[in-house]
């Protein structure tokens, strides 16, 4: 397999998300022709030089346009449809899938999601790589952040349970490293940031990179499902798994993520640096990248604007 045919495009699927556009944006960077998928391609705002056509991952016979010609594939999670999916690469000539997992799987919390898409990509014959990203840093401010933008407030049951948040381009870095070596072949990597702080501590590191100071509300699990279900979006989509009343793969009455203060297994969870040898960005750094996003929300005749 050749990975310097640069006639063949690299398609990217969830190429408008944070990480996405971050490798499509890598990609052009590295002299690469790059067609990102979108359901809404008048709407994906991609970088100039990448070809945005029409796909949608949860129905496979409209991939057929996005798929053509592509010699490497970035392939975000459809488990509904991921053998149908892979079918369709396959039948396009792409060579080599790029699998965007989770590091639930490495932890065995994930078995019915993540992990069928890796399986149907390792079962498919095609070349792979597949990366594993641990708890993302923007988390904080899709789960914080409207609080904090309204209130300066940050509802948190579990203060002083550690995390190793991972800056997104972290992550992208991992994903561009499997694309352009083609010595990586084969590779699962489990990929986490390099500090191990608390929630407390990233609060307020948020609080620092914001210049002003935000107060840790501390509640039960059930008072802040209660709220982060009233605030909606992806915190109200995930509560019942965040705060401990049902597993990754969606029992009721199972929590199997941890909410005490262990670390991970330094042989399976890596960050950035050890990886490529490039240094892992720090929570810190994340913070001031993001500082904006949690700036407070201006409100103007009793209305969040």
């Amino acid at each position: 397999m050749s990975h310097s045919k640069k006639i063949s495009p690299i398609l990217v699927t969830g190429a408008t998300g944070a990480i996405g556009r971050l490798v499509v944006a890598g990609l052009l960077d590295a002299g690469r022709t790059v067609r990102g998928m979108s359901r809404n391609p008048r709407r994906a705002s991609l970088p100039d030089g990448a070809d945005v056509l029409f796909g949608d991952l949860d129905d496979p016979s409209t991939l057929g346009p996005a798929f053509d010609g592509v010699a490497q594939l970035v392939l975000i999670a459809a488990p509904e449809t991921a053998e149908a999916v892979v079918s369709r690469a396959q039948g396009a000539g792409v060579e080599h899938v790029v699998v965007v997992s989770s590091a639930a799987v490495t932890a065995g919390y994930d078995t019915t999601y993540n992990t069928v898409v890796e399986q149907a990509v390792m079962n498919s014959g095609l070349s792979w790589s597949i990366v594993r990203p641990g708890e993302f840093a923007t988390n904080s401010l899709l789960i914080w952040g409207p609080a904090i933008k309204a209130d300066r407030r940050a509802v948190e049951p579990f203060p002083d349970q550690i995390g190793h948040p991972i800056h997104e381009a972290d992550v992208a870095d991992v994903i561009l490293a499997d694309l352009l070596d083609p010595r990586r072949l084969g590779r699962i990597d489990t990929v986490i940031g390099p500090d191990s702080l608390t929630k407390r501590e990233q609060v307020a590191l948020i609080a620092e990179a914001i210049g002003e100071q935000i107060t840790l509300d501390e509640v039960s699990a059930e008072q802040a499902r209660d709220f982060y279900r009233a605030q909606g979006g992806f915190a109200a989509a995930n509560a019942d798994f965040l705060f401990g009343f049902e597993s990754y793969d969606g029992v009721e009455g199972v929590a199997d993520e941890p909410h005490d203060t262990s670390a991970p297994d330094d042989d399976a969870y890596l960050t950035l640096e050890r990886i490529t040898g490039t240094p892992a960005r720090t929570f810190r750094q994340w913070a001031h990248d993001h500082a904006p996003d949690f700036r407070r929300t201006v409100r103007t005749q009793g209305r969040r604007s």
